[in-house]
């Protein structure tokens, strides 16, 4: 939950919500709701995103209900549509989620175009983007990275992208930062790498080149230590922050410069 008098200078603002962590996970993929607490305690995430057409969170009273273990008087509860192949079903998923969840306007949207490779379908995306936004929705947008796209995105009210950087589950980093750095540039809403961050070195560098956050659920939930990833994430993403805030050296090619000064050397 937000408690915005309590919030540092360096507070990340998602719609209409304020939080402190820069680390979004998932709720997916754990042996059970009790390892799923303990990660998502672990990663100190505010935010949470729940698969509607695959986690049970009031659906069904019959079985065990993720909100139990994850309740929303402590963490933002960001449904997504996972499994969605079409615009249509993707508004329909997201118009199901307000009502389970009392009005929430926040919402992850991911249209696939491939069952394979997950990849997604932008012409779809776009589409149903522009539907949410103008029936209220705060979306943040699961996406290519195509700076074009992304501006897009943003152009029709979205309240963050989410380009990919490497296929969903694939844990292999960013492969391409460039294309990354373009939409950082350009973006006026928060940039946040989701899909493909594999280990803590991925989020830091994320955070390095200036996202506004990282995403990921596989990451942690397939560590060989769910628990031990999610507090290693937590500490890679604020690094990765710091980093970029503090500002790197600059690189120098051919060229050493002594760590220390020489002026004024001892005799």
């Amino acid at each position: 939950m937000n408690h915005p008098k309590d919030l540092p200078m360096d507070t990340l603002k998602l719609g209409s919500h304020l939080v402190r962590s820069r680390l979004l996970v998932g709720s997916g993929k754990y042996r059970d709701l009790d390892e799923t607490r303990a990660a998502t305690e672990a990663s100190g995430a505010e935010i949470v995103t729940v698969a509607i057409r695959r986690t049970n969170i009031g659906q069904d009273p019959s079985q065990p209900n993720l909100l139990d273990v994850l309740p929303p008087e402590r963490f933002t509860i960001l449904p997504n549509t996972a499994g969605c192949y079409t615009a249509a079903d993707a508004v329909r998923t997201l118009h199901l989620a307000r009502e389970l969840l009392d009005g929430h306007a926040l919402v992850k949207l991911e249209v696939l175009g491939d069952e394979r490779t997950l990849f997604p379908n932008m012409p779809e995306t776009l589409k149903a983007a522009d539907e949410l936004v103008k029936a209220g929705f705060e979306v943040m947008v699961y996406c290519s990275d195509d700076p074009v796209q992304a501006r897009m995105l943003e152009d029709l009210g979205c309240v963050a992208v989410m380009p990919l950087a490497s296929l969903i589950g694939s844990g292999m980093g960013i492969l391409n930062p460039w294309n990354l750095a373009i939409i950082i540039e350009q973006a006026k809403v928060p940039v946040i790498v989701d899909a493909g961050v594999g280990t803590a070195s991925d989020a830091a560098v994320a955070m390095e080149l200036g996202c506004d956050g990282v995403l990921m659920n596989s990451a942690i939930a397939h560590a060989g230590d769910p628990v031990r990833m999610a507090r290693a994430m937590a500490a890679a993403v604020q690094a990765g922050r710091d980093a970029f805030l503090a500002g790197r050296m600059p690189k120098r090619t051919y060229r050493g410069e002594p760590s220390s000064p020489v002026g004024g050397l001892i005799a």
